[in-house]
């Protein structure tokens, strides 16, 4: 392989590949869309600037290599040739995941196992069930192609959300929606259903320019090709500048909101977002420039059943007709009937999102007239 230049495939949520893609062009790459996520090319320092900066993707994998092979002895032999030292450490454990689509080798366990034993034999690594270095093997038309998870747990977990709600809307999908929305740092954001403050904490660190993976560690820190001093240099790249606007959440729920602001708090950026527990009835815009409001309500199969939620959803359309001239709405659900229910005049719906078994919407308006 090549250490200069080799794909690198940000794994995306099924749904929000375009986002993404467009995250990954501001950032300075050259995306090419693929199924389940995007490919850009680069070396390392690029694994490890989209590990710390983008925030829409779950997971970042550095495809270190390819080859050829119709069965299991040349797989054997070819994985044993392989330069797993210039990536990997063998003091550090490695699991294998292999999967094998429309190739002459299609026993995967028995690929896994080949390839698990090449390492462990040519570079003297150990293989651990739950090694968090993950080398990801994909044999499809006969071609191997070898990735290295270089994320670890998954980048939602930003590391500074301690507290969760039911239900939660993951960061990353959080993101991607108010980047749907147009949203560029300089809106006033407001949540009035924050749960655990999601949005508005997401919100206030895109203005602020802090990037998503500060306060957590990689797996990417644990192989052979990591260099900590240029790690430290691009983790000193961030200008958390204080943000432009104001962001606002509300809840009827006083435990939401004691949990969101210590979320807030914890990811420095307490002070930029004004946390209240309220009725969505008692909603009044904040004394700001009409910004964006993105709300991700029950939606029934998550939580209880539907008959109350019509209601709910035709009020909330109440209140956003008329107290919030000027502002763009999102509603994210798994019913067009709910978003219906708003009777608010919708743009036509974002791409179905994949989320805990559910498919899910973007539903937004321009601004109200």
């Amino acid at each position: 392989m090549s250490n200069e230049d080799f794909e690198i495939f940000l794994v995306a949520t099924p749904g929000l590949e375009q986002p993404l893609a467009s995250e990954a062009r501001e950032l300075g790459w050259q995306p090419v869309v693929q199924p389940g996520g995007v490919a850009i090319r680069g070396g390392w320092p690029d694994v490890w600037r989209a590990n710390l900066w983008l925030r829409g993707a779950t997971r970042v994998l550095a495809r270190v290599g390819s080859f050829r092979a119709m069965h299991l002895a040349q797989l054997d032999k070819r994985s044993r040739k392989f330069p797993w030292a210039e990536v990997l450490r063998k003091d550090v454990a490695v699991r294998v995941e292999a999967t094998c689509k429309a190739s002459r080798i299609y026993h995967a366990k028995a690929a896994t196992q080949r390839i698990e034993r090449a390492i462990q034999e040519e570079l003297g690594a150990t293989i651990a069930p739950d090694a968090q270095v993950v080398v990801k093997v994909r044999i499809e038309d006969d071609l191997v192609t070898i990735s290295l998870d270089t994320t670890g747990e998954s980048l939602h977990k930003r590391g500074h959300k301690e507290a969760v709600a039911k239900a939660p809307m993951r960061e990353t999908m959080a993101a991607m929606f108010l980047r749907e929305m147009g949203y560029d740092g300089s809106q006033a954001v407001l949540d009035p259903m924050c749960g655990s403050g999601t949005f508005p904490i997401e919100a206030a660190e895109m203005a602020a320019g802090m990037a998503p993976g500060r306060s957590r560690s990689f797996a990417f820190e644990t192989l052979a090709s990591f260099r900590p001093r240029i790690w430290q240099d691009l983790c000193a790249e961030s200008p958390n500048r204080p943000p432009a606007a104001r962001f606002y959440g509300s809840d009827r729920d006083a435990g939401a909101i004691r949990m969101s602001v210590a979320n807030a708090m914890r990811a420095g950026v307490a002070e930029a977002i004004s946390f209240e527990c309220r009725q969505i009835a008692d909603l009044q815009p904040p004394d700001c420039d009409p910004g964006l409001v993105i709300l991700n309500p029950p939606y029934g199969t998550r939580i209880g059943n539907k008959g109350p939620l019509y209601g709910l959803h035709a009020a909330m359309g109440e209140v956003f007709r008329e107290r919030f001239k000027g502002w763009k709405i999102g509603i994210i659900t798994s019913e067009a009937g709910l978003a219906k229910a708003t009777g608010l005049k919708f743009l036509p719906a974002g791409p179905i999102v994949a989320h805990g078994g559910l498919k899910i919407r973007l539903w937004q308006t321009a601004p109200l007239g």
